[in-house]
């Protein structure tokens, strides 16, 4: 008997759906690569949109079977006038032939093939080889959200929520309850009748004082009524509440003299990426932007990546206005705190020993992840005394980044999973 497997999983309006994920699972190496260099020919603003990559078609070369040259072959050519059987014909003159539109001198050439990632496709590989180091879901305290649940039966409510079932097993359970004994005294004053009829005529007294009571109590029986208010029965639905996770990204950034726009489209690249990438994992996100030269302040995103500063570089101002408004605004037991710190490296030299410090005591135990990212390659004192950390607490991390390029291979390295080679 032969068996047959039909598949019945709903496709949509687009009936390509199980070709497509096919496509995406044979050549997700080529598709994966395709999308990383994607990203370095597009804005980080528009990561959240769909793609259209190029693939090379040898990579989706398939094998195929062809006729060779030589041999001996028959051919009919239809309407053929000049020719008839027995007929020699040259062979014709020529050599290889070139392969689609992008033919070279040489003859060969090659055609790209192009195909179009939804954006929940994209962002999916694009992530795909990441992991969020120390991802804990921190459960809203003060402020949970709310979530509708059953909770039984209720005696009121709307129409739309009547327990239909319910409430006619709760009617036939009243009518039974109220008609079993009148028809239990039904059923004996009947066979009393019974017996009675049996022995005379019928005309007796006793005859139709049984006949008058088994009719009072059919009537009573017929006046239980089917259905009763008292038998409706609707969905009870009650607020409870539900946890859920929100995480604080804070982006600290150098603004002082040293850092032109150049370095800061570095950070402010890194930043937004970091973003992207937390949506992922956590429901409600804030971002607190806060910048620095020799004093630090709390900023809007114009302000953060747009005014222009001059003088020397405070670091340790940041932090300390950084421990201020985590304990302030965001306490630790009900938000995920994820600190992203930039700058060139530059810091008055006795500062540099005050922000390892403040980072040992204040941050670090409150934060999920430090990561601080250096748009320069000298290494100054704050490098220093940061390098002292990286060995120490596993959530702190710290690397180098000197042009865009170095983005996203950075990014990969500092939230690769476990086990897998940046």
């Amino acid at each position: 008997m032969a068996l047959q497997i039909i598949d019945r999983r709903l496709a949509g309006k687009n009936k390509s759906v199980g070709n497509r994920e096919r496509f995406v699972r044979r050549y997700k190496e080529q598709i994966a690569d395709a999308v990383r260099r994607a990203v370095s020919q597009r804005g980080i603003r528009d990561m959240e949109q769909a793609e259209s990559i190029t693939i090379p078609r040898k990579d989706i070369s398939e094998p195929v079977f062809h006729h060779g040259q030589g041999g001996i072959r028959d051919t009919v050519h239809p309407g053929n006038a000049e020719h008839v059987r027995g007929d020699r014909i040259e062979r014709p003159q020529g050599g290889a032939g070139g392969r689609g539109s992008q033919a070279s001198d040489s003859g060969e050439g090659e055609d790209d093939f192009t195909f179009t990632l939804t954006k929940e496709e994209f962002m999916q590989l694009f992530f795909e080889d990441l992991a969020l180091p120390h991802l804990l879901r921190t459960h809203i305290g003060e402020n949970p959200q709310w979530k509708s649940r059953r909770a039984g039966y209720s005696q009121d409510g709307i129409p739309n929520n009547l327990a239909v079932l319910r409430t006619m097993r709760g009617a036939l359970g009243r009518r039974i309850a109220l008609g079993k004994p009148a028809h239990r005294e039904l059923l004996a004053l009947q066979a009393e009748l019974d017996a009675l009829l049996a022995q005379d005529d019928g005309t007796s007294e006793a005859v139709a004082e049984l006949q008058r009571r088994i009719d009072a109590l059919t009537a009573r029986i017929g006046k239980i009524p089917y259905l009763d208010p008292i038998d409706l029965r609707f969905r009870a639905r009650t607020p409870v509440p539900v946890p859920s996770s929100q995480a604080v990204m804070f982006c600290v950034m150098d603004v002082s003299g040293s850092m032109d726009e150049a370095r800061k489209e570095l950070a402010k690249r890194f930043f937004i990426l970091l973003y992207l990438f937390l949506t992922r994992h956590y429901e409600t996100i804030d971002i607190v932007f806060i910048r620095h030269h020799t004093q630090a302040a709390e900023v809007s995103e114009e302000q953060f990546f747009h005014s222009t500063e001059s003088g020397g570089t405070v670091v340790s101002s940041a932090l300390v206005l950084l421990d201020q408004i985590i304990r302030a605004r965001y306490p630790q037991g009900d938000w995920n705190i994820y600190v992203a710190q930039a700058s060139d490296g530059d810091n008055f030299t006795n500062d540099s020993g005050v922000c390892r410090n403040l980072l040992v005591d204040k941050i670090l135990p409150l934060v999920r992840y430090f990561a601080y990212v250096q748009v320069a390659e000298e290494e100054q004192n704050l490098w220093d005394e940061y390098s002292q950390l990286a060995p120490l607490y596993s959530h702190f991390a710290m690397r180098k980044v000197s042009a865009p390029g170095d983005i996203y291979p950075v990014f990969r390295d500092l939230f690769k999973k476990e086990g897998v080679a940046a």
